[in-house]
């Protein structure tokens, strides 16, 4: 993060805002928006944005696997295996 460039007065937002869409699009960094000195937003590019949504998911699925973990719901990958094989066999394409 580049303070000088990456933190910006929502009146300065308002007055540039092509420029910052470009500036976030091009350096993919997100940019603080401020109001009366205090951050209220973040400006952020598509892709960064995506990648962080799934991130999030992917670290969803972590937690929710480790409580499952916890209460001792899990199955032997050699049982999963098993399961699969006799289910789908040796399947070519």
């Amino acid at each position: 993060m580049n303070l000088k460039e990456d933190i910006r007065p929502i009146s300065y937002i308002k007055s540039h805002f092509a420029d910052m869409l470009k500036h976030v699009n091009d350096t993919q960094r997100p940019i603080i928006v401020t109001q009366n000195g205090e951050a209220k937003a973040v400006l952020l590019d598509t892709e960064t944005y995506q990648k962080m949504v799934n991130a999030l998911g992917l670290l969803k699925i972590i937690s929710q696997s480790e409580k499952e973990i916890e209460k001792g719901k899990v199955i032997a990958q050699e049982s999963v295996f098993k399961k699969l094989k006799t289910k789908y066999g040796h399947q070519t394409k």
